[in-house]
């Protein structure tokens, strides 16, 4: 009895009550009224969305709204208010798995909406989504948006081809099947992104399955003439990528002919597609340009053949920007490659060229010694291919070829890490 009167008397002999945690107890907290600064933060992060309300808080205080913000966010709100790197990386790594942020140069925003902005370009159906929805969630991207990758390029519904104007007319429903396979306006996509840099495309379905067609895979007349008008509202465009999307001689003469005035591409990468000898002569004609700014020029897996690789030569024989040049699987053959060869003992700015696999043999054997023998020629790295390969070089050609290096002490090139690196196969 004694005990619980002093306790009566004086609360804080109860043990209970000068606990701040009691473990046993989750409900218990000492301070049953929060301090005003909490409740405020608290009413700021539950109304954001109606009251964005950032920039006219302390800054110790704008920390601590930042970091209790949701990720789910309307973009209209966050893009252009909201600059802090922590909450947009919590918006990534809520939204994906995987988030390599040191492909994005370290900026988890640029990061969030160039994925963002892929992710809108690769699920947009012609005449299916809503077009104008699409721009204006494009438009929250483009201030941020430098590198856009797009894996995949939907076609129209393949069960919306265009009725043919004159049921007589023969040409009209493959006039109608070319319409149907049209993508999005590029045009569009790239008037839209004004900051972009570098562009990479693939026309075609990813995980198409059961249902695949090659009609999923065509680069159309007119996705190009799209493209080419949306090239020339973006100057800044320093990389163009077109991939794997079966482009023809006729598309690839049409982008050609659009670059040929673009003031600052430097990198162009159009492998694996259908290309061959009059955009090959197209290509050359840019390269022969005083005011060609191209520094790589990538055209692994088409078919330029011998006529384009002609026209390829010569323009190299007077081009002084291209460092780069990529011209494996083309079935140049010896016509096609000796040319470029021979261009190589007058052109000063080439730095690595490969013409693997190109059906050329050992009658190439003369050019290709004349590369390393001459004094003039560059330190460059040269890559043919290894033995077992396309190319019919027989033992007399190897040996010519090496007696013709040995004889004015000039060595096999050399990779840039220093390894030997294979000229031809044996």
């Amino acid at each position: 009895m004694e005990i619980s009167e002093r306790e009566t008397k004086n609360p804080a002999a109860d043990p209970r009550k000068m606990r701040r945690i009691i473990a046993e107890d989750p409900e218990w907290n000492l301070e049953t009224v929060p301090p005003l600064v909490d409740s405020c933060i608290q009413h700021i992060i539950k109304h954001f969305h109606e009251r964005p309300l950032l920039e006219e808080l302390p800054e110790k205080y704008q920390r601590k709204v930042l970091e209790k913000l949701p990720t789910t966010l309307p973009l209209n709100i966050s893009a252009g208010l909201i600059a802090d790197e922590g909450y947009w990386e919590r918006c990534c790594r809520s939204r994906w798995a995987l988030c390599d942020v040191s492909s994005y140069d370290k900026n988890w925003r640029r990061m969030f909406f160039e994925r963002h902005a892929a992710e809108l370009v690769e699920h947009f159906v012609p005449e299916k989504s809503d077009k104008k929805e699409f721009e204006e969630k494009l438009k929250l991207c483009s201030e941020f948006v430098q590198r856009l990758q797009v894996k995949q390029l939907l076609p129209r519904p393949q069960g919306e081809l265009l009725a043919p104007a004159d049921e007589g007319d023969a040409g009209s429903d493959d006039l109608a099947h070319a319409l149907a396979n049209d993508h999005l306006d590029c045009g569009v996509l790239l008037k839209t992104l004004h900051n972009m840099k570098e562009l990479s495309l693939m026309f075609g379905v990813e995980n198409c399955g059961m249902n695949f067609e090659w009609g999923l895979f065509q680069f159309t007349v007119t996705d190009c003439k799209n493209l080419v008008n949306g090239l020339k509202a973006t100057p800044t465009l320093h990389t163009l990528k077109v991939t794997s999307s079966k482009m023809g001689e006729e598309e690839g003469r049409v982008l050609v002919k659009g670059l040929l005035e673009h003031p600052g591409l430097a990198v162009l990468d159009l492998s694996h597609n259908k290309l061959k000898s009059r955009t090959g002569r197209a290509l050359g004609k840019l390269l022969g340009m005083p005011a060609c700014r191209l520094e790589t020029l990538v055209l692994t897996n088409n078919e330029i053949g011998p006529d384009g690789g002609k026209s390829l030569g010569h323009s190299l024989k007077t081009n002084s920007t291209l460092l780069h040049l990529d011209l494996r699987l083309n079935r140049l053959s010896d016509e096609g490659v000796q040319p470029i060869l021979k261009s190589l003992t007058t052109n000063s700015s080439l730095v690595s060229l490969n013409v693997g696999s190109n059906d050329f043999t050992e009658a190439s054997a003369p050019a290709l010694a004349e590369v390393y023998i001459t004094p003039l020629a560059p330190d460059y790295c040269m890559a043919c291919d290894r033995p077992g390969s396309t190319d019919k070089w027989d033992t007399e050609g190897v040996e010519y070829f090496l007696q013709q290096t040995w004889r004015v002490g000039r060595q096999v090139p050399t990779r840039r890490d220093g390894r030997k690196q294979h000229t031809h196969s044996l």
